[in-house]
């Protein structure tokens, strides 16, 4: 599985505008909703779940990222948002500092291995510190699939 395979290109977000964790759930979320892969009736829905994940412990994993997640019924297969947050916004996370890379996927429920292989692809990926680096100073949603392209033929070194 590639992050191409399922990050939304139209649902990257390359100067999120968000003060706190939740305005940024919101923020991917609404992306997912704008690019068409998430219903509006669907989008509180989801929010709630994500931030009810959220509540067990944050998925900010470190060295700038987060990695948001849920199961919804809404969807048919794994999608995928990004967003960079310049400043950063406290997300919690487990070296107390600030996110400004996130990616935030939502899957259906009857698809854990899809769920699971995501959130290990992004994973896999988000330890490479020259992709790390390099998505925070991407300054366009090209800048962002260029990335996302090199790292999926393992071009980042």
């Amino acid at each position: 599985m590639k992050l191409m395979d399922f990050v939304v290109s139209s649902a990257i977000v390359p100067d999120l505008q968000a003060t706190n964790k939740e305005d940024a759930i919101r923020g991917l979320v609404g992306a997912l909703k704008s690019a068409g892969v998430v219903a509006a009736e669907s989008e509180e829905g989801i929010v709630t779940a994500i931030l009810k994940r959220e509540e067990l412990g944050s998925t900010g994993i470190g060295n700038g990222v987060a990695v948001p997640h849920t199961k919804h019924a809404s969807v048919s297969k794994l999608v995928a948002a990004i967003a960079l947050v310049k400043d950063g916004v406290d997300f919690q996370s487990l070296d107390g500092g600030r996110v400004q890379i996130l990616f935030l996927l939502v899957s259906p429920p009857d698809r854990p291995g899809d769920h699971l292989r995501g959130l290990e692809n992004i994973s896999r990926h988000l330890r490479n510190q020259n992709f790390c680096n390099f998505l925070k100073q991407a300054k366009s949603k090209d800048d962002v699939l260029s990335l996302l392209n090199d790292a999926d033929n393992n071009q980042l070194g």
